[in-house]
Parts: structure tokens; C-alpha cells; sequence
């Protein structure tokens, strides 16, 4: 939840070459990140898969002009508008993207290759026909900032009072050094995304990796069945609300263009 889902670099850097802000090369550099390779297959017109620099073309000739993305979750069909098929391969991937401008989604599948020794990720994209509606769920970012920010001080609070590990000086260490490696490292999102979009994807990395930190550092004192009930309850709703932020943050691209279309 803390770094940045594959769908979330497809629809980011797609979205800013679709719009002339990034380089073929660039964009798809920084959607490959440290994987070996990207392939796309299923596109109309492509009887075999294909690299990502084609596949962003083909997806423009075939009158695409942004991509969405989609973090559902069992019982939370976050950005996605049907059809089952598509959601249910997508919620098995926990993510996927889909295309505005042409009834199109891609869904990541994500295997190891090569010997030992020399293992290699590698990344197939399916590219099946969704359904042309909104997608669900998906707040604004006024309404994404605000949740998040109240998410994230209830659940501090929460987890507090629980004793948990991941709510005190062992979580701000791991995201200080998170934050140092990501501004070394990275752009937060593709050129051409508003501030405000930056702001509430960094913030949405926090609140996950505070998520992730107190998972992963056990139950702190929380040691009876009702504390861990309750640990697990705070956490829930607040690992929503990051979900949705991200995906508000990602898709804010399309949205501003889309208001400004009308």
C-alpha cells in the first residue's frame, strides 16, 4: 500500500504521453520501474502480446484518451464499472486500469522468471472489454484529503491507546526513511497531475505505510482477543480510506480534463 501499485505507473505516465507531457521512452521507463519487462495482449488488432510503447499507441489510435485506475478489495469494488469478468480478474490482482475514450481495461499479472540465481519480474498485461459506466466508489480529492486526514488521526489515536507498534516512534522512523528514499528516488506522480493530486497520494503512502508497520510489528500490547479485534476494526476503514485516496489521486488527471472538456 505504501509504494506505488503497477496500475497507478500504467495510468500515471500513460495519462501524461497520452497528453505530449512525457516521452514514449520516459513514460515507459518509469511504468517498467525495476521490473524486466512489460507486455501487453489481448489489444484489438494484436493477434500476440506486445511492449508497452506499442500498446500505449494502439490504445491511443483506438480513441483513448486517459487512463483510470481501480484498488479493489473483496466487498469493495473500488473503480471498477463491470463486467464481472473484468472485476473479478481485477479483484484478484487487488488492481487494475481503465480506459477512457474506449470500452478497454488492462489487468497486471505479475510472475518471476529465469534461473536461479538470476530471477527477473516480469509483468503481463490482459487487455479485456469493461463496461462504459462510473466507477465505483471513487471520491474527489477535496473529499479524499479530508477523509484521509481524519483517518489518519483516529486511527493514531486508536492504536495508541492500544499499544500497538505501528502508532509511535517505530512508525514515523520507517516513513522519514520511506520519504527520504521516495524524494531520492522518484517522482510522486507523472507531470502534468495538479498539486493537490501529489498531496493526497504522499499523504495516502503515509496512512499505508502506517497500515503496513503496525501489521507487520505484531500486536504491541494488544494482547487480548478484544484489543486485537479492536487493532484490526481501526485498521480496517482507515486501509479503505487510503485505497480510495490513491485512486482519486491517480485519476485526477482524467477528471481535470474531463472538466475542462465541458
Amino acid at each position: 500500500m505504501h509504494s506505488e501499485p503497477r496500475s497507478g505507473r500504467l495510468a500515471a505516465w500513460g495519462n501524461a504521453l497520452l497528453a505530449g507531457f512525457a516521452s514514449p521512452d520516459d513514460a515507459v521507463v518509469a511504468i517498467v520501474g525495476e521490473d524486466a519487462v512489460h507486455r501487453v495482449e489481448g489489444l484489438p488488432g494484436e493477434t500476440a502480446p506486445v511492449g508497452l510503447t506499442l500498446a500505449l499507441g494502439r490504445l491511443r489510435a483506438l480513441g483513448v484518451t486517459g487512463l483510470r485506475v481501480a484498488l479493489p478489495a473483496p466487498g469493495h469494488p473500488l473503480g471498477l464499472s463491470g463486467p464481472p469478468d473484468f472485476n473479478a480478474r481485477a479483484l484478484d490482482a487487488e488492481e487494475a486500469v481503465v480506459c477512457h475514450g474506449a470500452a478497454l481495461g488492462l489487468v497486471p499479472e505479475v510472475y518471476e522468471a529465469g534461473p536461479d540465481g538470476d530471477v527477473h519480474v516480469e509483468v503481463l498485461w490482459h487487455c479485456l472489454p469493461v463496461r462504459e459506466a462510473p466507477p465505483a466508489d471513487v471520491p474527489s480529492l477535496g473529499e479524499a484529503e479530508r477523509e484521509l486526514a481524519e483517518a489518519l488521526r483516529d486511527a493514531t489515536e486508536m492504536l495508541s491507546r492500544l499499544d500497538v507498534a505501528g502508532s509511535g516512534p517505530v512508525a514515523e522512523a520507517a516513513i522519514d526513511a520511506y520519504r527520504a528514499r521516495a524524494e531520492r528516488g522518484r517522482e510522486v506522480l507523472a507531470p502534468g497531475y495538479p498539486p493537490r493530486a501529489v498531496r493526497v497520494l504522499e499523504l495516502a503512502q503515509r496512512v499505508g505505510l502506517l497500515i503496513s508497520v503496525a501489521s507487520e510489528n505484531g500486536h504491541g500490547g494488544a494482547v487480548s482477543a478484544s484489543e486485537m479485534a479492536a487493532r484490526s476494526e481501526a485498521l480496517r476503514p482507515v486501509e479503505r480510506t487510503a485505497r480510495r485516496a490513491q485512486v482519486a489521486a491517480f485519476n485526477a488527471f482524467v477528471e481535470e480534463r474531463e472538466r475542462g472538456a465541458r
